[in-house]
């Protein structure tokens, strides 16, 4: 049996997630209906800008305390900066609360560095205070040094997290990405955040993600310094709370 503080911990770090490209309004509707009550607020719910009005509603109905969350530049990362700026700034309007915008992770594997540091700093600059978690989707990177740089270049460029996928590649989170990313967020000279998503299905798996950021930061993960992108957990969370 897992214990009881550690599976409250998971629930808070929580961005629950439902990105189906395929979705409608009613599905978006029954599905946070149906959605378990945990005993502790997760930390966000993540749905695409043309859900945030049935995800406000929801918030409202509820009486629950989570962030609203939404995803720009989504998922391929290779849309004009001006388009992605107008998507931050409708989303915002919608009451989104935090931004998970794609980097051009493409132009990252052309060498060109500068066009994403601009690029970045713009969406920085369009989110204003806004909680802007930026997506390197390390699946997609081919080397070491190239998720390490794609780390470095969201923390220079003002990101409040960097978060490893889009959860619509092949490859999502893995050991290897989160021991890179993590080194760089140890070192850097501001509290940076770290949002493990793609692949994560269960509770061990999440769990040990949580080791592997507090052993290689030193910080205690709470919402405010880790999340982790799912949905697949919230049903298996519940349960075991209950049996507990």
């Amino acid at each position: 049996m897992i214990n009881r503080l550690r599976l409250l911990q998971l629930s808070k770090l929580l961005d629950v997630t439902r990105l189906n490209d395929s979705d409608q309004t009613q599905l978006m509707t029954d599905w946070l209906k149906q959605q378990p009550q945990l005993p502790v607020a997760v930390a966000a719910y993540c749905v695409y800008p043309e859900y945030l009005n049935e995800l406000r509603h929801f918030k409202a109905e509820t009486a629950q305390s989570f962030e609203l969350a939404t995803v720009v530049n989504f998922p391929h990362g290779d849309m004009p900066l001006p388009l992605v700026c107008q998507q931050i700034k409708a989303a915002l309007t919608a009451g989104a609360t935090e931004i998970d915008c794609v980097m051009p992770y493409q132009a990252l594997l052309n060498g060109e560095l500068q066009q994403v540091a601009d690029f970045l700093s713009e969406v920085r600059r369009c989110s204003a205070d806004t909680c802007l978690k930026i997506i390197i989707e390390s699946g997609e990177l081919i080397t070491a040094q190239q998720v390490a740089r794609a780390t470095q270049l969201a923390i220079d460029c003002g990101a409040d997290f960097v978060k490893s996928s889009t959860g619509k590649v092949a490859v999502g989170i893995t050991e290897e990405a989160a021991r890179i990313m993590l080194t760089i967020i140890a070192a850097a000279n501001r509290p940076v955040g770290f949002k493990a998503s793609g692949g994560v299905r269960t509770i061990a798996q999440a769990l040990q993600l949580i080791d592997l950021y507090e052993q290689i930061t030193g910080i205690t993960a709470t919402s405010a310094t880790m999340r982790i992108g799912a949905s697949a957990l919230v049903s298996e969370l519940a349960d075991q709370l209950t049996m507990g």
